[in-house]
């Protein structure tokens, strides 16, 4: 088999210099840089106005040919930006490359997301839900079976324990979510949608008055659960936020609720991983992201108050006992919303 070339600057100035030819005779082109110092260095910025993605080896070759043709069919369904591709095709023989349009905004993680940019939230879940799936399907978007919550519940149990010893997190707190609790948030059959599969801050460019103004990296975009996006959301900006985006989006309880324990079992497995990880010398994760993701999916929703879930619908609540509360009507609108939507 043989080895993939490893991008050099020379290597992206001369294929942007093949690309952009708007420069003035003899010049070198634009200035080019990696986007990320050290690792594969296959995201380069490109002078002020472009960025180039390079895929390192066949598989992301495929996968990045499959999320032009995605983009193209998502971005009339969004009311916010998705990148544009001037230019196209291979980088090394069998290897892709995008040049993008560089989109405004900062990172999601850099800056926070007003009210507004919550609504901007709900249009983009809005959005990908009205999506056809067939036609996602036939440009190869592969269609993902959604996870067991029990077992990923039992592995943030365990993952808690670890946590404990390192006094990172009260295990009690999982107690919130019970086996049973877990069968009411299983995935209900039908509910499917093209599923972005990566909504973390990173991928969500917000302006200065806090609006989503676009989103980035849609390589790993599937049909499948919507909670998944529901999750994302909880990690990038908070769990009162994205549960306030997704009922916005006219998601019910029982989706909202299963992206939020989704995404806090998750964070509590990531965090015991990295931490395991980097005492084995075997992970540099970001220890400061990762926690400030914790912290952001275990913030305490309104929506936690209601406890159980009709089987008839995306209803309210969930858990063992009874007694179900339809609203607490104080308005201020942390996850109450419509029921339909999935």
């Amino acid at each position: 088999m043989t080895e993939a070339p490893t991008p050099t600057a020379d290597t992206v100035r001369r294929l942007v210099r093949s690309l952009l030819k708007d420069g003035p005779p003899g010049a070198d082109g634009p200035e080019v840089r990696p986007v990320a110092e050290g690792g594969e260095r296959t995201t380069w910025w490109v002078g002020t106005r472009h960025v180039l993605r390079l895929a390192p080896d066949r598989d992301a070759s495929r996968r990045l040919r499959r999320e032009l043709r995605l983009r193209d069919l998502v971005r009339p369904q969004l009311p916010v930006a998705v990148p544009t591709s001037v230019a196209h095709g291979e980088w090394a023989t069998g290897l892709a490359f995008t040049l993008d349009t560089k989109m405004p905004g900062d990172s999601g993680e850099d800056r926070d997301v007003s009210a507004v940019g919550e609504a901007d939230l709900a249009g983009l879940l809005t959005g990908l839900r009205d999506v056809p799936a067939r036609q996602a399907e036939a440009l190869g978007v592969p269609r993902t079976a959604p996870r067991s919550l029990e077992a990923l519940r039992r592995a943030a149990e365990r993952a808690a324990g670890r946590l404990a010893d390192a006094d990172e997190f009260d295990p009690g707190r999982l107690q919130q979510l019970t086996q049973p609790g877990t069968a009411q948030l299983a995935a209900q059959p039908g509910t499917a949608v093209v599923a972005h599969h990566g909504l973390r801050g990173e991928h969500l460019l917000v302006s200065a008055d806090g609006r989503v103004r676009g989103v980035l990296g849609w390589t790993d975009a599937v049909v499948g659960d919507p909670a998944e996006d529901i999750a994302g959301l909880a990690l990038a900006v908070g769990s009162p936020a994205a549960v306030r985006a997704a009922t916005l989006a006219g998601y019910g309880a029982r989706p909202c609720l299963r992206g939020l324990w989704l995404a806090r079992c998750d964070t509590v497995v990531r965090l015991a991983g990295s931490l395991a990880g980097r005492r084995a010398g075997r992970d540099d994760s970001p220890l400061p992201l990762l926690r400030t993701q914790l912290r952001r999916t275990w913030e305490a929703i309104l929506l936690e108050r209601v406890t159980e879930l009709r089987d008839d619908d995306y209803g309210h609540g969930y858990g063992e006992s009874g007694g179900a509360e339809s609203g607490d009507g104080d308005g201020d609108g942390d996850g109450e919303g419509g029921d339909g939507g999935d």
